[in-house]
């Protein structure tokens, strides 16, 4: 099955994401990312509207089976087509895996949509500071 979303204006300015800094020392994390809910079909569009065009197109996104809503096994995103994998439970809860054919795979650590604002800010900048 695949779904269909809107094509959406590039960087909503809602949108809780913060990556980390180019270096060429290896991290754990590419980035943090904070959605508003477990709904990928609502939340997907818009985390990908928001990456660096250097990325490339996002062809492929693994989550973890047991903490996201269920999805279809593919979406359309900006005419484009986005493969979601849901990974067994031993996948990190916490993170969301971004494949690009040819450009890379970038690692997200997700920070829990119900997390309070004075919670997620420590998440969002001290989950960058840390090399691998």
């Amino acid at each position: 099955m695949t779904a269909t979303v809107p094509p959406l204006p590039p960087a909503s300015p809602h949108l809780r994401l913060r990556l980390a800094p180019h270096s060429p020392l290896p991290r754990r994390f590419d980035g943090v990312w904070w959605p508003r809910s477990y709904d990928l079909l609502a939340e997907l569009p818009e985390l990908l509207a928001g990456l660096p065009p250097a990325w490339g197109h996002i062809a492929g996104i693994t989550v973890n089976g047991a903490a996201w809503s269920a999805a279809p096994g593919r979406m359309l995103v900006c005419n484009k087509v986005v493969r979601l994998r849901k990974a067994a439970a031993r996948h990190a809860l916490d993170t969301v895996v971004l494949l690009a054919p040819g450009h890379g795979r970038w690692d997200l650590l997700v920070v829990p949509p119900d997390t309070t604002e004075e919670d997620a800010a420590p998440l969002m900048t001290g989950a960058l500071s840390s090399p691998a």
